[in-house]
């Protein structure tokens, strides 16, 4: 089968009417009780706290946790005034379809993941060095 892992997806198809940062954290593995790491790239895991934007979005699908595989904790964007929650956008968004037995009946549920985050509108992720491609076009 051609297709295995996780899907990538643009940032707009997953959160069509944005997304507001709560705060970040390392994923730690339950059993060892160490940082958890990505399996493709080896990277340390940590987790965004999300609420999507959208109006119609209700119970579980409101608020959801992002995780972005980096060697650092990601710089969430700024805070800005009048809102009580920080706009963020993700950068090499991807999701990964797996099986939740954990209800009464087993269901299709996902798993989100990023390479990185932004501010809206910005052109590259926050914090980081500019892509060679950027760096070709100056």
């Amino acid at each position: 089968m051609a297709i295995q892992g996780a899907l990538p997806v643009a940032f707009a198809t997953v959160f069509p009417h944005g997304a507001y940062a709560l705060g970040v954290e390392a994923i730690t593995d339950f059993e060892t009780k160490r940082p958890q790491t990505d399996r493709e790239s080896g990277l340390p895991l940590w987790a965004v706290d999300v609420i999507d934007a959208d109006p119609n979005a209700r119970g579980k699908a409101k608020s959801v946790k992002v995780k972005v595989a980096a060697e650092h904790c990601p710089t969430l964007p700024d805070e800005v005034s009048g809102l009580p929650f920080r706009p963020i956008e993700f950068d090499g968004m991807a999701v990964m379809p797996y099986v939740d037995e954990s209800g009464r009946r087993p269901r299709v549920a996902y798993s989100l993941r990023a390479t990185g985050v932004k501010t809206p509108g910005a052109a590259g992720r926050k914090g980081s060095a500019p892509s060679s491609a950027a760096k070709d076009a100056a």
